[in-house]
């Protein structure tokens, strides 16, 4: 049992929660959602129906012609025949590149939305703008910003709360209280969070302007962090009209959250906006790499997922505002048919409730655009392989979300794309190795090598095609960055950007065979019956061991062996050269995890105004003090041959203590 301020109550499910005042059956009975709820609202009319429908076969068709094109090229340049294995290269062959032909449409698609501004963007989003959206929230119905937490950093997890908390303040919110809602079930570290919320009770209990900080924890955790989220709908729904969904890692400005509130009161037929959180926060060589990435090639894919979903979109999970009510009453979740690790709780749930909330008739929104939002991420490569393990198997579970009735198609699409995602991977590891063994009868490299060292206009006409949707997402969006001088100085200015651009792409190089082999391994595990354990992520830097690289990747360096063994044993010097990337990157992926996991390399990096972005060369406040509140080291940043220091505020209260410091 956890101490409060307030003496505890015992809720109807077993739950401990504080003695205030709750509605426990405002909320709506949960229908079975296997089923329809309603008939689908029209949500703006007969016009918005033929736009959604014409956005979607702009990307569609392209799609569908490139990859049709690169099938018919490779049929023509690389005729099959009679034998089995030619006909499994072309056929492993068209199926990953029509996936490579889709993400280059997607990112082309993106750029023609961007450049059109405004034509693009929906009508929530035109509004959210910051010269539109003046003024915070119109005070119909309270919000509760919720943290879900299990068995995490208490600390860290307050640290992040002191500044929303703060930052909402100077905002003037005063109609949004926050909720720590815990599933831990270790005693020790419970106390460390009744602790941390009691020091920061006192805290707060001196400014009359911050928000009420309410905690309280779930004795059992039922469906994890579904549940979690679910029994607070039940117990407390009644008193909120809206909830703002944060993970443990998030942080969200006041500013952003009175902008979403505002918006949601003014979208009586929108359920749920979800917006774009980037991560940020961490210094070890790998994040900031990443970091880097997502801030660069992510915006065009977001812009293009937004213009074509329009309001079928899908859920994330957090950094999400959603309507409580609508929420309650149609995105509870069943327990899958079967057994795990295909079956059972959902674990992955999020996708399904956005889609639920669709079905029954009610606007998913996208803004990519929003800001003043952020995660954390994995700082090494071993916990990034850790959480792909996880997600590939809730990602999977989807198998048997699809054939529910009701869904849309933009729901289901949303659903197999995540399936795709990951299914993709073993198809790449059987299309290298059948067109390797191809390649090693023949002496030609084929399609292995998308037709590049072909003869004729099929093969020429192929390769050129195929080399353009390979690099066509990573080519666009630096164009796009560095067409305006704005978003070029985000990133440390034009020198900056470019070779931390062809950095990152050298990196990815050496990368991108270990996530492939060990998450494809996961597909086939997930399979063949192996549940995997769903555990609390670590969200600081890490530095990772040579014996725990070694432990885990093991496998890799296996295959890595095997490979060079093989090309050795088949003495094809151009299938050799080919390959040879490929297996230095396996037989050396423990020292990728070893070296990249160090912080000191990142902080050097950064010095040296490499992998910059707009969190470092402009870094929020809020970003700022976090990082101050946690005593880590201030981020340094270069853009024209300068070394400078963002501005820092000053400490806002006459001391920040830590748990750490008093024991």
């Amino acid at each position: 049992m956890s101490s409060r301020a307030l003496p505890p109550r015992a809720t109807s499910s077993g739950i401990t929660a504080s003695a205030e005042p709750s509605h426990r059956n405002a909320c709506p009975s949960m229908p079975d959602p296997s089923e329809p709820t309603m008939p689908r609202e029209v949500w703006s009319g007969r016009r918005a129906t033929r736009v959604l429908r014409a956005r979607r076969l702009a990307l569609t068709v392209p799609s569908l012609a490139s990859a049709g094109g690169i099938a018919w090229l490779a049929a023509l340049a690389y005729p099959a025949g009679v034998s089995p294995l030619a006909w499994a290269v072309l056929g492993l062959f068209s199926v990953i590149m029509a996936w490579q032909a889709y993400t280059a449409c997607q990112y082309a698609y993106g750029l023609v939305a961007a450049l059109l501004g405004d034509r693009a963007k929906s009508v929530l989003e035109r509004r959210s703008e910051p010269e539109a959206a003046k003024g915070g929230p119109i005070g119909a119905g309270r919000t509760a910003a919720v943290m879900a937490i299990h068995a995490e950093d208490a600390v860290a997890v307050f640290a992040r709360l002191r500044v929303m908390a703060r930052s909402l303040a100077e905002a003037g919110t005063e109609d949004i209280d926050i909720f720590v809602l815990s599933d831990t079930r270790d005693g020790a570290i419970a106390a460390v969070e009744e602790h941390e919320y009691a020091r920061i009770q006192a805290w707060a209990s001196g400014d009359p302007a911050l928000p009420r900080i309410r905690y309280r924890r779930r004795t059992e955790n039922v469906g994890r962090k579904a549940g979690n989220i679910g029994e607070f709908c039940r117990t407390y729904g009644g008193e909120y009209a809206f909830m703002i969904v944060l993970d443990a890692d998030s942080l969200m400005t006041g500013a952003t959250m009175g902008r979403l509130v505002r918006l949601m009161q003014e979208s009586p037929r929108t359920g749920l906006i979800q917006t774009v959180s980037y991560a940020a926060g961490r210094d070890t060589l790998f994040a900031r790499i990443q970091q880097f990435a997502v801030r660069l090639y992510a915006p065009l894919a977001l812009r293009c997922l937004e213009t074509w979903q329009g309001p079928e979109g899908s859920y994330w999970g957090h950094n999400a505002i959603l309507r409580i009510e609508s929420f309650a009453a149609h995105a509870q979740l069943p327990r899958l048919p079967g057994r795990e690790p295909l079956g059972g709780e959902i674990l992955c749930h999020d996708i399904v409730e956005g889609a639920l909330m669709v079905r029954a008739g009610w606007e998913v929104r996208l803004l990519p655009e929003l800001g003043g939002t952020w995660e954390e991420m994995p700082t090494n490569l071993v916990d990034l392989l850790g959480r792909e393990r996880r997600w590939c198997q809730g990602n999977l579970q989807h198998l048997r979300v699809l054939p529910w009735t009701g869904l849309h198609a933009a729901s289901r699409w949303h659903l197999l794309v995540g399936i795709l995602s990951y299914g993709m991977l073993p198809l790449w590891i059987a299309f290298i190795g059948a067109a390797a063994w191809q390649a090693a009868r023949t002496g030609d490299l084929g399609l292995l090598a998308y037709g590049l060292t072909g003869h004729g206009a099929a093969a020429h006409a192929l390769a050129a095609l195929s080399v353009t949707v390979l690099a066509l997402p990573k080519l666009l969006s630096l164009g796009y960055v560095l067409a305006a001088p704005e978003r070029r100085a985000s990133f440390g200015g034009t020198r900056s950007l470019l070779t931390s651009a062809a950095l990152e792409q050298a990196a990815w190089v050496v990368l991108w065979p270990v996530l492939t082999l060990f998450t494809a391994g996961a597909v086939v595990a997930t399979f063949f019956g192996r549940v995997v354990r769903w555990e609390t992520q670590d969200r600081d830097d890490r530095q990772v061991s040579w014996g725990e690289a070694f432990r885990l990747q093991a496998d890799a360096v296996v295959v890595g062996t095997l490979i060079a063994f093989a090309l050795a044993l088949v003495g094809n010097a151009w299938l050799a050269l080919w390959l040879a990337p490929l297996a230095l990157a396996l037989l050396t992926s423990p020292a990728q995890s070893v070296w990249t996991s160090r912080a000191d390399l990142g902080r050097l990096a950064r010095a040296r105004g490499l992998f910059l972005n707009a969190d470092d060369t402009a870094q929020a406040l809020e970003l700022a003090e976090l990082a101050q509140i946690r005593g880590l080291p201030a981020p340094q940043a270069m853009t024209h041959g300068t070394v400078h220091a963002p501005t820092r505020p000053a400490p806002r209260e006459p001391a920040i203590w830590l748990a750490a410091d008093e024991a």
